[in-house]
């Protein structure tokens, strides 16, 4: 396992990095928070992860693509209640169609 810090040693990053570069299991810090636990391949989030608001809440699960929310996925409300479901994708084209 490996960690990565920035100015005022906050923890950015704990898990393994090879050449350089996030991959495999890993998590996500912003400013000491827990922002983001998942899978990473060259650097970039892919595969299944979870996000989380600042005060721990679970923001959103679900599966990404070279960074970016890809798939399927579910995003929470503060209160951790479901208020979206389905692929960010397809709701993005609902949303301009409808525009």
């Amino acid at each position: 396992i490996s960690w990565e810090y920035i100015e005022n040693n906050f923890l950015i990053f704990e898990g393994k990095i090879i050449n350089g570069k996030r991959n495999g299991e890993g998590k996500e810090y912003n400013r000491g928070k827990l922002e983001f636990t998942g899978e990473y391949l060259n650097g970039e989030r892919n595969g299944k992860g979870k996000e989380y608001y600042i005060d721990g809440e679970l923001k959103f699960e679900g599966e990404y693509l070279n960074g970016e929310r890809h798939g399927k996925g579910k995003e929470y409300d503060y209160s951790e209640e479901i208020i979206f479901e389905g692929s960010p994708l397809v709701a993005f084209i609902l949303t301009l169609d409808t525009a």
